[in-house]
């Protein structure tokens, strides 16, 4: 009887260990589990650098993290300042619109839209003649298109504040990889056995598939979305191109909405003849980039659908913020590849079984 109490104490203090440690680090889920997929789709540069830095495994970690802050947080912390201002500028500029009125004639260039230019100035005559259905057009339009942009520019800030996060993890999961990675090899025998192993190379291939996938496919229509803003003469082309970087992640809107802002730019400054290219150059170059870059990024791993992506992507970013978009379709993808595996597994033990 004495032993039994004793087995109920010692169990009760694991669980309560067990449910204090889950508390501690349950604000940390999201960040700790991207810095792996970081580490993880990074490692085959880790390896270079750690072998030109002789084995030293805190200098290479440093310097792993430092590139990571180069290429991340800086332009997001750039990109976020400048949504901000952004958004600034839109209220300076509709906030005399509604206090004083638009005025009585409406530019030319918008009279002289194709099909849809005299139903705009009809449009626009009668708003100036009405302040009331002004007033309400124009709050109906902008308090939407605010809340919207400064939802953008917190999603931004919280990002950058997760990435610095995500790159602290990164320095020490690259420094003490050696002994996390026989660790976790150790633990996937003891828990699956051969299965386990084999899980283990799948989740590592998974994750590489799927980050080379996403980011490379995104790097290629910054590339050429860079190629096509020096050509305009677009300002600001290195935040043009790390927006279009991060836009290209998401699915459905993708980076149409700053190539498309860069053409109406464009038409705003009187240069229609550049407009006119920046749209053909977003649709036939920037956009269409996907259909052909991300199939050969992706064709050492199965092709994942594009419901599996779109719902990765919006339920990370909600679930996780910022670094969701990343997050999300690399969950989806390694659960997907993983219960796929376990049952072909599982379908092969049985037939074994059953054979005569």
């Amino acid at each position: 009887m004495q032993q039994r109490h004793t087995q109920i104490v010692q169990f009760a203090i694991v669980a309560a260990l067990i449910v204090g440690c889950i508390a501690v680090l349950l604000p940390f889920v999201g960040t700790l589990l991207f810095a792996v997929v970081l580490c993880v789709s990074s490692w085959p540069l880790y390896a270079r650098l750690l072998k030109a830095m002789r084995y030293r495994h805190t200098l290479a970690a440093l310097l792993m993290s430092l590139l990571m802050v180069v290429l991340l947080a800086v332009p997001m912390g750039l990109l976020a300042g400048n949504l901000a201002s952004g958004v600034e500028a839109v209220a300076r500029y509709v906030r005399p619109l509604i206090e004083n009125g638009l005025p009585s004639e409406p530019p030319a260039w918008l009279i002289g839209l194709p099909w849809i230019g005299v139903e705009i100035a009809d449009y626009w005559h009668r708003l100036t003649e009405s302040r009331e259905e002004l007033n309400h057009m124009l709050r109906q339009l902008f308090d939407p298109l605010r809340k919207v942009a400064l939802t953008a520019v917190t999603i931004f800030g919280q990002g950058l504040l997760q990435l610095l996060l995500v790159i602290f993890f990164v320095f020490f999961i690259f420094r003490d990889a050696h002994h996390y990675g026989e660790a976790l090899l150790t633990a996937a025998r003891k828990l699956g056995g051969r299965l386990g192993e084999r899980m283990l190379g799948l989740a590592r291939g998974t994750i590489m598939g799927v980050m080379v996938g996403i980011v490379g496919t995104a790097a290629a229509q910054a590339a050429v979305g860079m190629a096509g803003y020096l050509i305009a003469g677009v300002p600001a082309v290195l935040m043009l191109t790390f927006a279009t970087f991060i836009f290209a992640m998401v699915p459905v809107i993708g980076p149409t909405l700053i190539w498309g802002g860069a053409a109406f730019w464009l038409y705003e400054q009187g240069q229609t003849g550049w407009a006119i290219f920046m749209l053909l150059w977003g649709v036939l170059g920037i956009s269409s980039v996907d259909n052909f870059i991300k199939p050969v990024l992706i064709s050492r791993t199965a092709a994942q659908p594009l419901l599996l992506i779109v719902v990765g992507v919006f339920g990370g970013v909600l679930v996780f913020g910022f670094i969701g978009i990343f997050l999300g379709p690399t969950l989806l993808a390694l659960g997907q590849t993983l219960i796929r595996e376990w049952i072909a597994d599982k379908d092969a033990d049985l037939n074994h079984s059953i054979a005569p």
